[in-house]
């Protein structure tokens, strides 16, 4: 079967209904990765202060091909116009050998190690061996063919955008500039956390999980299950559905912010109706270490309300993503930024780098680093959803070519909404996904 075949099969109208195949399907997944992540969108690959120095560089994905972020030289004519980041397929142009090996390092060059071909931090091929051939007396044995150029023979180089430090890269000459693609319902959210910081880096967490790529999109554009699934969360109320709450989208609807404020009330005061026949609500829950809740308002999370002039509101939580590689989480005082890496049409890697700001105090940097306990891979909150992402993928599996997927809550709109009773974002991204995908 097809792609084209399968695409046509998505019968139901509007995108309340995902077909299970849209998870499942090999070519389709394909078509996937040759249109949105290799198309017209940007992918994110890092942060700029992984890179600090000249020749730093960090191996990356944008969907399956592993790339390069590298920092590059640059002219004193050129600064303050080039940010000197780079980024360039790890893939030699001459036999298509993945040359790097280190996660993360520091090189003068990039040298193959099959056959010596050497290239400039830029991805323009410096040189190679023999390439006029092998003195023999008065005779030349070999060399590259006349007409060989090397400014022919680079790395397969992307265009790349930099905003407050965050790094994304596109193959597409079409696509718009960040800040367009990102939008303006979508910046002000983004703008909160970065704009005028300088970021530190505090580690890493990666995984890998049996699902769907989009399944990871779709939990943190889910607001229905945090207050259900996740114990942490619904006994301590740090999320939870009686919360002021907000879910913002790009007019395209593939971009998201899902913003709430923790309540001022304790969690023991939390209201029945938002814990009766919650089986993750623990009652007799305690901490061994209360720390791990000791929550200190910072005066960034105050924000001029971009929907309503002369407010201001003061979240407790955002969780943004960005179609289609990205996640960014403001969880109280834990942040970091989580990459999506499809590897296939039925796993994924999920890569976490948490980081904090130039200027926290050590209380600050130690308070986010404990936070943060509660997100990764073990995390007391995100073990829960690569769980139940690989149950889904399971449950698609099962199904083989039918069922669907039932995204009804709060009707089957794609409209933003100030609750956080709704499926609306999902909706909304998969709207757009079709239209992508020519459905």
């Amino acid at each position: 079967m097809n792609a084209p075949q399968t695409l046509s099969r998505w019968t139901q109208p509007g995108s309340s209904r995902v077909p299970f195949w849209a998870y499942t399907d090999a070519q389709l997944h394909q078509r996937e990765l040759d249109s949105i992540f290799y198309g017209p969108h940007w992918s994110y690959v890092g942060l700029e202060i992984e890179v600090p120095h000249v020749g730093d560089f960090k191996l990356s994905h944008v969907g399956q091909r592993q790339v390069i972020l590298v920092r590059d030289r640059v002219a004193p004519k050129d600064r303050g116009v080039d940010h000197g980041l780079r980024v360039v397929e790890n893939r030699c142009a001459h036999r298509g050998v993945r040359f790097c090996q280190q996660p993360h390092g520091n090189a003068r060059s990039f040298v193959c190690p099959y056959h010596q071909w050497t290239y400039k931090l830029n991805g323009d091929l410096a040189g190679l061996p023999f390439k006029d051939g092998v003195k023999d007396g008065d005779c030349v044995n070999g060399g590259m063919p006349e007409g060989f150029d090397i400014k022919d023979h680079g790395l397969q180089k992307l265009r790349v955008a930099v905003l407050h430090g965050l790094v994304f890269a596109t193959y597409s000459d079409a696509v718009e500039p960040i800040e367009d693609y990102l939008g303006p319902n979508v910046m002000p959210w983004i703008n909160r956390i970065f704009k005028g910081r300088t970021l530190t880096l505090l580690g890493y967490n990666r995984q890998r999980i049996p699902g769907n790529w989009k399944l990871m999109m779709e939990n943190i554009k889910d607001p229905y299950h945090p207050g259900l699934l996740h114990t942490w969360f619904v006994t301590f109320g740090l999320w939870r559905a009686d919360q002021k709450s907000r879910m913002v989208m790009d007019d395209h609807g593939r971009h998201a912010v899902m913003v709430s404020r923790r309540n001022e009330a304790p969690a023991s005061a939390t209201t029945a109706a938002v814990t009766e026949g919650v089986t993750s609500f623990k009652a007799n829950m305690a901490l061994n270490d209360s720390r791990l809740l000791d929550v200190v308002p910072e005066p960034w999370w105050t924000i001029a309300d971009p929907s309503n002039e002369g407010q201001t509101i003061t979240p407790t939580v955002t969780m943004i993503t960005l179609f289609p590689s990205l996640i960014i989480q403001q969880q109280v005082n834990s942040l970091s930024t989580r990459h999506i890496v499809p590897r296939g049409e039925g796993e994924f890697d999920f890569v976490w780098t948490h980081f904090g700001f130039e200027g926290d105090t050590p209380e600050m940097t130690q308070r986010r680093l404990r936070q943060s306990n509660l997100f990764g891979p073990a995390g007391f909150v995100s073990a829960d959803d690569g769980e139940v992402i690989e149950f889904s993928q399971d449950g698609f599996r099962q199904a083989g070519e039918g069922g669907s997927t039932l995204c009804e809550l709060g009707g089957t709109g794609t409209e933003m909404t100030e609750h956080m009773v709704t499926e609306t974002l999902i909706r909304s991204m998969y709207a757009y996904w079709k239209k992508v995908m020519a459905v």
